[in-house]
């Protein structure tokens, strides 16, 4: 009763892949927003940093005086100068690693641990601003916060992608079995003439779409699963793309879009069709 090729067949089947295919990415990019969020945030979390620019002749003796405010201070586990070297290696990605230190003014830095209890960043402060004038305090709020929020709109992005990709493709699969339907009307009144009841014509028709639009989403997500493996790894995106991808059992997060595809298109087919049928005289 409904035919397996035609227009409408095809375009059940590309919808739901194409539909499916770009899911698989908004699904890469909500997972990999909150992978992010969580690695800023640990990385960011419970740490600071004290910069002290000072004259030469005062550099050690403001350092000196800094790290030991910062030891005695109720809420923090440890406090280190940074070497040269170390230093270094934080301006490297940016200026190279030829870069001559000794001929920069570079200020100090001191990381800072914090426990569990935390501390009291106002009161620091203003221990510093007495016995050491030149050091600042780094918090890393003004840096996290903003970070964070980022990614998580990001993955807030990523799924409202996603709904938004799955009521596109409900709305073509609509227009498929409208189609459908409408070229069948001949057939469809015969049917009724010879006693087929519209649910009978209607399950006809949700069934051979609905394996339709699975068979093009399994086709969607295999692809777009491909393509995500084919993307840069982490170390070679330089930590950028956060490993955009899955990872583990991540990987057969795609596949659960052929079910949705399915039951979407389940769904609009049945909808379609009972108000089709309704209008059919």
């Amino acid at each position: 009763m409904v035919p397996p090729s035609g227009a409408p067949a095809r375009l059940t089947a590309f919808t739901a892949g194409a539909m499916t295919f770009l899911a698989v990415f908004a699904m890469a990019l909500s997972l990999a927003s909150g992978k992010l969020a969580t690695r800023w945030a640990e990385a960011l979390d419970r740490t600071a940093t004290v910069r002290i620019s000072a004259p030469d002749d005062q550099m050690a003796l403001q350092t000196k005086a800094v790290v030991d405010i910062l030891t005695t201070t109720p809420g923090i586990a440890t406090a280190r100068a940074l070497t040269t070297e170390e230093q270094r290696k934080l301006l490297e990605p940016w200026f190279g690693p030829d870069l001559p230190l000794a001929d920069l003014p570079l200020p100090q830095l001191v990381e800072v641990t914090e426990t569990g209890a935390g501390y009291d960043a106002e009161g620091l402060r203003q221990r510093l601003a007495a016995e050491a004038p030149g050091a600042v305090l780094d918090d890393h709020l003004r840096w996290r916060r903003p970070m964070a929020e980022a990614a998580g709109r990001l993955r807030l992005l990523g799924l409202l992608s996603m709904v938004l990709i799955g009521f596109t493709m409900a709305a073509m699969i609509t227009l498929a079995a409208n189609a459908a339907l409408s070229a069948n009307a001949q057939v469809i009144r015969v049917l009724r003439l010879v006693g087929a009841k519209d649910s009978y014509i209607a399950r006809a028709f949700v069934r051979r779409f609905t394996l339709r639009a699975g068979t093009g989403a399994l086709a969607g997500a295999l692809l777009g699963t491909a393509c995500v493996a084919l993307l840069p790894a982490q170390d070679a995106a330089g930590g950028f793309l956060t490993g955009l991808g899955f990872t583990g059992l991540g990987w057969c997060l795609p596949l659960l879009l052929v079910p949705l595809a399915a039951l979407v298109a389940f769904l609009a087919t049945r909808t379609a069709a009972f108000r089709t049928l309704r209008g059919l005289t």
